[in-house]
């Protein structure tokens, strides 16, 4: 315990009037999400312009239904089946937590597709003008998970390490939120934006969007060599997680969309 810094108690209500309540948690996914969007404007007014304008804003609805309906889904088939399956009404309680990132990436992976379908745009080039913003919305989630005390790390005795208020064990333990914020966040938008500005990347369609799956992938798995995994799971097999587990397919398809981008001619 001497070598612990205090956990910065934070309500995880940020606003409440009467009954109307405003979550950090409802308030981490709107900034990920509209700043996000300006970003990604940005980029789709640099060439390649395979995208409007209109089109990235219309497809600001697209992504939150796919991160919303994704993200919750898969974390109720991937983390807490029986749970949700035997109270169903908790699975709309999404204040309470519970996203999925791999669940989310796949829903905007079926948005993306949908939309790109619908309004006749080259799909992967699309998807390489919203991957460079997505760690944004996982750097302002993982704080929200950090205010929110939820999902945090391994006992451990390094001399940053927390004693988080919801751990019934009250032990020094890794703040792996913050970790993870800075390595699926920071550092991953920061490796994209200079993939971009420094090299053909945006001439192939899918070398970013690869890029983005890849680090991810790298970033999770590493992340959780510091996160307790979930306490209804645990290890599913020697030390490895089930956040471990999903991060193998992202990686694998990451390095075939970088594999497949060296093979594509360039956009104009």
């Amino acid at each position: 315990m001497l070598f612990t810094i205090p956990y910065p108690i934070i309500n995880p209500v940020a606003l409440s009037l009467g009954p109307f309540v405003v979550r950090w948690y409802a308030l981490a996914y709107i900034a990920g999400l509209v700043i996000g969007w300006r970003y990604c404007l940005w980029i789709a007014s640099r060439p390649p312009r395979i995208a409007r304008r209109e089109d990235v804003d219309d497809f600001l609805m697209w992504a939150t239904l796919g991160v919303i309906l994704g993200g919750r889904t898969g974390y109720v088939l991937f983390y807490r089946p029986e749970f949700y399956f035997a109270h169903p009404s908790e699975i709309l309680k999404l204040w309470h937590g519970g996203m999925s990132f791999h669940g989310g990436a796949l829903g905007v992976l079926v948005a993306i597709w949908l939309f790109t379908r619908q309004r006749k745009i080259n799909l992967l080039a699309f998807a390489d003008i919203i991957a460079p913003a997505v760690p944004i919305g996982l750097f302002f989630g993982r704080i929200a998970n950090f205010i929110n005390d939820e999902l945090w790390g391994r006992v451990t005795d390094v001399p940053w390490a927390m004693v988080f208020p919801s751990d019934p064990a009250h032990l020094p333990r890794h703040p792996s939120q913050l970790y993870e914020a800075t390595l699926e966040g920071i550092v991953l938008f920061c490796v994209l934006f200079f993939v971009m500005r420094r090299t053909d990347a945006r001439q192939r369609s899918g070398a970013l969007s690869g890029t983005f799956l890849v680090g991810y992938a790298i970033a999770r798995i590493i992340g959780e060599c510091f996160r307790q995994p979930d306490v209804n799971l645990g290890f599913i097999f020697w030390d490895i997680t089930m956040g471990q587990i999903l991060s193998v397919p992202v990686l694998i398809f990451g390095l075939w969309l970088l594999w497949r981008a060296r093979r594509q001619p360039k956009l104009a």
